[in-house]
């Protein structure tokens, strides 16, 4: 980029045979245009190259205010040994977060706004972005947002961190909306011999989970229930129902997995064939069973990072299984154990020897570029586990195949 900038810079001053020529109008013109862009893309460090050359002039700068919007996020790449200042840029500056983002969605299309946003959050640690209200609830609702609410909640409190569960909410109930139909067709589509079970009736309605699921809608002032939701008994026998167990492993990397595990098990939980359970884990394991009805509730319970104990994890899980034949075990993990790796090994070989069926998944998501042990996922493939890096949908896929 420098050497196209020096090319611009000596066609600007020297003609064909090496002296200095005039320029027309339209060409000074167009000369100048491109050293305003070159500026604009290289920034405040180019400014005194830039100045040799005819037809750039400091002062008539035509990119100012993109330059100041920019430059503002991306001159914290800089050291403030180069003349930087920690918000950006070098010098005096009028922008405090709130204005530039105003400034960056009045400037650039919706697709520009979200990567400055992802960049802001990701790269150089905008978190004001997310603990000041006014700024959260102007965010697009995205899966990027609700990575970064899940980063940094433990910063939230009162106002903020209501409306970032809302947000969390939002985003979860569209990844729900989208998964769950494909959901119930891969696993209750193949179980049509059922389909007369699921005829709702005053006979098969559920006063007491109907009511207690409810609570939360008890309208104060008008003294009665707003039931959003009727719950029915099925004709499925609870000991026809497969045990889903899923183990999440808490790690940093494993975020969108943490994500998309716990959508998957509030969908499961929906399912009136299965009978689901969830557990997340670093070097402790947090039963989260009694939450699934609301998976926002399990995220916001998720603490990233840490150490990592998954033979511990296992272990919890076994004491969870009732009926080995008709048991799934799935662990969600990069397999990076934090302890004596044979304990896993062992505590592996024990779900299979039982009967279970132990899917190990390195990756929940739809990115497909996981990095976990491939060493440790090879010896557990070769002990008969089912290991794979699989999206949400091939899971119901997987899981529907296995039940019917």
């Amino acid at each position: 980029m420098e050497a196209n900038m020096n090319e611009t810079l000596n066609e600007t001053r020297q003609g064909p045979d090496e002296t200095q020529t005039e320029l027309s109008s339209p060409e000074k013109r167009s000369a100048a245009e491109t050293l305003n862009r070159w500026r604009l893309i290289l920034g405040e460090a180019a400014e005194e190259g830039l100045s040799e050359a005819d037809q750039y002039q400091s002062d008539e700068f035509q990119y100012k205010e993109l330059d100041e919007i920019l430059g503002y996020l991306y001159n914290r790449e800089y050291g403030e040994e180069q003349g930087y200042r920690k918000e950006g840029g070098r010098g005096p500056s009028e922008l405090t977060v709130p204005n530039w983002l105003h400034k960056v969605r009045d400037l650039f299309p919706k697709s520009t706004v979200e990567i400055l946003e992802k960049q802001a959050l990701d790269r150089y640690g905008l978190t004001e972005l997310l603990t000041d209200k006014k700024l959260l609830e102007s965010l697009e609702p995205n899966m990027n947002l609700l990575k970064n609410i899940m980063q940094f909640k433990g910063r939230m409190k009162g106002d903020v961190l209501r409306s970032a569960k809302d947000i969390v909410r939002t985003v979860v109930e569209d990844l729900r909306r989208k998964l769950e139909s494909h959901a119930r067709a891969s696993i209750m589509g193949k179980r049509s011999r059922y389909a007369s079970s699921s005829v709702r009736s005053l006979r098969s309605l559920n006063f007491k989970r109907t009511i207690t699921r409810n609570l939360k809608n008890y309208d104060k002032q008008k003294r009665r229930f707003v039931i959003d939701r009727l719950y029915f008994d099925g004709n499925i026998q609870q000991h026809n129902k497969w045990n889903i167990i899923i183990g999440v492993d808490e790690s940093g990397s494993m975020m969108d997995s943490v994500i998309y595990s716990s959508v998957m098990a509030s969908i499961f939980y929906r399912l009136n064939a299965l009978r689901t359970k969830l557990f997340i884990f670093d070097t402790k394991v947090v039963d989260l069973s009694d939450r699934l009805e609301d998976p926002v509730d399990v995220l916001m319970n998720v603490q990233l990072g840490g150490g990592t104990h998954i033979a511990k994890a296992l272990r919890y899980g076994e004491t969870l299984i009732e009926n080995p034949s008709k048991t799934i075990y799935i662990l969600v993990s990069d397999l990076e154990e934090g302890y004596p790796i044979n304990q896993m090994y062992q505590a592996c070989r024990d779900i299979l020897d039982a009967g279970c069926r132990l899917l190990v998944l390195t990756a929940l998501d739809f990115n497909g570029d996981s990095v976990y042990n491939k060493h440790a996922a090879q010896t557990l493939a070769n002990m008969g586990a089912h290991v794979a890096a699989i999206t949400p949908n091939e899971l119901a896929e997987w899981i529907g195949e296995i039940i019917t």
